[in-house]
């Protein structure tokens, strides 16, 4: 039997690799179950790339559309449900990556994850004050089947990014905003927010969940030109109770997505720059779009100058989704993003003061804040995380080191929203430049920063204190 099972095994391969021609998209095999496309059962191993090189049974079966599927089950077990599955995808002109049934990972992913680790740890410290951050922004997950830019795979890039967890590695998990697209009906997005929440959610690490310009769902408002899809709040009432529910993380209120976790000497901060009034004008429509509205207001601010003044002994990075200030130093945010790094920058100057708005400036985002940081002794802001770009870059002001991430959604590299940046990775899916995600360590003995980036992202930078 065992005999016959090879013997048709090749007889496959050459019928597949035939057959494999006649797609134009591409030409070369993702793996070397690829090959196999005859209905029929197959013995496999490390030759043709298992997961962890075991023996499996490979069945290769049509559904009730025709439509090729296969499925991989150990040899030794004897379980009649297969553990990794696939389906062929004729716009690509191959079978889909492999996933695992139980957890809904591609092994191909969590492979190269492994991998990704062990490149870590070879470079990272152990011991006090060498910290390490599992960080992910931009996800966009949409109600969308799409090979070639936002749809399912936002929830996937989440899922194959809490296997991060269980490296024994992490001290802390941040998502830097823009869970969602924002762009499907209000109940979709509100499923969607719940998927990703529970997906995110870390029985091993603490997280932080941070709130992006797309989370309000007003992408899907624009371009229906309907009432609002989403309640006041429906983010918030979604994501933040975990969070902030959670030991050691600390906050003023649950009000504004301003909370503070710290990790032996070093303290981070989350800021909320998508803090919007929601106001409805007559028709039910809001009087201000998230998505183009990046702010902070003045109750956050008096949370953030609270959290400062109780910093003592504390080196301190901000995390946020946009960035407040563009490397020129100027307003990256519509309202105050330049005046949160003035703030920033008194603190490290030990100065007191208030904050005023110029004007001209809507009444919703106005500043009048008193602060004091004249008795707070041994600290400092080192610097900032924030996404929203779709790029990587980094600028120093005034001291603080800022670091932008790129987005872990795949862009492809024909579609007219793909940052140039991200058209240089050629983004496909199924391969290691689909995603994008981070581990960054914070060395407070050395003085360095390291970003450690997987898919398409720079391998290791290195940022001094």
């Amino acid at each position: 039997m065992n005999v016959f099972k090879h013997a048709k095994g090749l007889v496959d391969r050459v019928i597949g690799v035939k057959k494999r021609f006649t797609f134009k998209n591409e030409s070369n095999s993702f793996d070397p179950m690829q090959e196999y496309m005859t209905v029929g059962e197959y013995r496999v191993d490390s030759n043709q790339g298992t997961p962890d090189g075991q023996p499996y049974n490979l069945t290769v079966y049509k559904d009730e559309n025709g439509v090729l599927h296969q499925a991989l089950s150990l040899e030794s077990t004897e379980k009649l449900a297969p553990e990794y599955v696939r389906e062929f995808n004729s716009d690509l002109g191959r079978y889909r990556a492999f996933v695992n049934r139980k957890s809904g990972r591609r092994y191909v992913v969590e492979q190269y994850l492994d991998h990704f680790v062990k490149r870590v740890r070879d470079h990272v410290r152990k011991g006090k004050n060498s910290v390490n951050v599992s960080v992910i922004t931009d996800t966009h997950y949409k109600d969308r089947n799409s090979a070639d830019f936002y749809g399912w795979n936002g929830l996937t890039h989440v899922n194959e990014f809490s296997y991060l967890d269980g490296s024994g590695l992490l001290d802390l998990k941040v998502h830097l905003g823009d869970w969602i697209d924002g762009s499907d009906a209000g109940f979709l997005s509100e499923s969607e927010l719940t998927k990703l929440r529970n997906s995110f959610k870390s029985k091993q690490v603490p997280t932080i969940m941070i709130k992006g310009n797309h989370d309000e769902n007003d992408k899907f408002d624009e371009h229906h030109d309907l009432k609002a899809s989403f309640p006041e709040n429906e983010f918030e009432r979604i994501m933040w109770p975990s969070m902030y529910a959670q030991p050691r993380m600390h906050y003023v209120s649950r009000q504004h997505g301003v909370c503070y976790y710290d990790v032996e000497d070093l303290r981070f901060i989350a800021v909320n720059t998508s803090d919007v009034p929601y106001v409805l004008d007559a028709q039910g429509q809001k009087k201000y779009d998230t998505k183009i509205t990046l702010a902070i207001r003045e109750d956050q601010i008096e949370e953030i100058i609270e959290i400062l003044e109780q910093s003592a002994n504390k080196k301190i990075i901000l995390m946020s989704h946009a960035n407040p200030i563009n490397r020129k130093g100027s307003n990256a945010l519509k309202y105050n993003g330049r005046s949160l790094h003035e703030l920033l920058v008194a603190f490290n100057q030990c100065e007191k003061g208030q904050m005023h708005s110029s004007r001209g400036i809507p009444p919703e985002f106005r500043l009048a804040n008193d602060f004091d940081f004249t008795k707070v002794k041994n600290a400092r802001i080192i610097a900032y995380f924030c996404g929203h770009r779709h790029r990587e870059d980094q600028y120093r002001i005034n001291g603080i080191q800022y670091i932008l991430f790129n987005c872990s959604a795949l862009m492809g590299p024909n579609h007219v929203l793909t940052t140039k940046y991200n058209k240089n990775w050629n983004r496909k899916i199924d391969h290691h430049t689909e995603f994008a995600g981070y581990i960054v360590n914070v060395d407070l003995h050395y003085h360095i920063i390291q970003v450690f980036g997987y898919g398409a992202a720079a391998k290791r930078r290195i940022f001094y204190i």
